[in-house]
């Protein structure tokens, strides 16, 4: 009976006789990235495919007349499925002298050019692994990201029904103040922290943050208002729900800081290119990091739009040029006919850095974000001016402008 040891490392899987001979063998792609992927299988204890095909080979060539030598005991299982012979040995000689060989094996296969290479060459593999090991950490945490986001939305739309509800109520005694204040937060503010109209004043107010002459046209006002006048017992409970939106934004503001901290670990290069809360409603809209990853570049610019575009495939009108990408601020501040051309080069933009988050975790943003400014400001001079219209009569030729 032949006896054979058979070893899988970095670069392929090898058979190996008594006498330290490479018999045969089973080469990986000379391509970092399968690389990376062999080295977490072998880590994991499974078969690569390099050692399945290596098994086929070794039983093609001798039969099952084979006394099978591996280090490595869950391969036994594999070896047995096949109907080898198969010995755990730890410690071989006949191994440990191979692996002792390794920089001559990697120099004549072609992974590095000289035996000298070879721990730069294991350092660069380390890395990568490193970095691999930590996506797939990320790839669970980005599930964190999308249920923040969502609860930061949530807390909108009821801090908004809250605001809406605040004004009404609180209008009935000071309506006024509904156009003199026009943020809900410094509303609610004034509302919880001061009350009744009757102790709206300079102190009060200053101590809020309002400028002098907010503060002069809010106490000149409030003397005159024409709302019903309140008693303690009437303004408490508009107070508590002012006190509940204080509340809301002080959660919104803690639930923003934790998602900006876990969008750096899960998506790095998304979130400098566009923030931590648009990458995250990107995120949110597909599903996972994963998902975006795999999607191309004009379906992350239509991302959220999806009822205008149905719509418009439906009816056949114009389809939406952008989705929530639109609170990316160069394009909502952009004249309405840039948005879509700046929607087009940041979805490419995106797309590779989402990429690039999910599959290999290099850091591109910088690189990506300055091609990115030099295409909008290119997109802002060559559209500085609208298009010119171009005017359809009835039974002519369209003429311009």
């Amino acid at each position: 009976m032949m006896k054979v040891f058979l070893t899988d490392v970095i670069v392929g899987a090898f058979a190996i006789d008594l006498n330290g001979n490479v018999i045969h063998k089973v080469v990986a792609p000379n391509d970092i990235n399968k690389l990376v992927e062999r080295v977490l299988k072998i880590e994991d204890d499974q078969p690569t495919d390099e050692f399945l095909r290596l098994l086929d080979e070794l039983v093609s060539n001798y039969g099952k007349d084979l006394e099978v030598v591996v280090d490595n005991e869950n391969y036994v299982k594999y070896l047995s499925d096949v109907g080898l012979k198969a010995v755990l040995e730890h410690g071989s000689e006949v191994l440990l002298r191979f692996r002792e060989e390794l920089p001559k094996h990697f120099v004549e296969l072609g992974f590095i050019k000289s035996e000298g290479e070879y721990y730069e060459f294991l350092h660069t593999i380390s890395l990568t692994i490193t970095r691999s090991k930590l996506r797939r950490v990320a790839q669970k945490r980005d599930l964190l990201a999308v249920q923040a986001i969502r609860a930061i939305d949530d807390i909108d739309k009821v801090f908004n029904l809250f605001a809406s509800r605040l004004r009404e109520w609180y209008s009935i005694h000071f309506p006024e103040l509904d156009d003199l204040v026009k943020e809900h937060i410094d509303y609610a503010r004034i509302v919880a922290e001061l009350g009744s109209r009757d102790y709206i004043n300079e102190k009060g107010l200053k101590r809020l943050g309002f400028s002098e002459g907010k503060i002069n046209k809010i106490i000149n006002i409030s003397g005159k208002s024409m709302g019903a006048e309140l008693s303690g017992h009437d303004v408490e409970p508009i107070q508590t729900l002012a006190n509940i939106m204080l509340e809301l934004d002080r959660l919104r503001d803690e639930l923003t800081s934790y998602l900006s901290s876990v969008m750096k670990e899960v998506a790095p290069n998304t979130t400098e290119l566009v923030g931590p809360l648009l990458g995250a409603r990107l995120l949110s809209l597909a599903g996972s990091l994963e998902t975006l990853a795999k999607l191309p570049a004009s379906t992350i610019q239509v991302l959220g739009a999806e009822k205008a575009l149905f719509r418009a495939l439906r009816t056949g009108g114009k389809p939406p040029k952008h989705g929530v990408i639109f609170q990316y601020p160069e394009i909502h501040k952009a004249p309405r006919w840039q948005r879509g051309k700046i929607a087009r080069s940041l979805s490419t933009k995106l797309a590779i850095a989402i990429k690039a988050d999910y599959f290999t975790g290099r850091f591109i943003a910088d690189r990506l974000r300055t091609d990115l400014e030099e295409r909008i400001n290119e997109i802002k001079t060559l559209y500085a001016k609208p298009p010119v219209k171009v005017e359809k009569v009835k039974g002519r030729k369209p003429r311009r402008k």
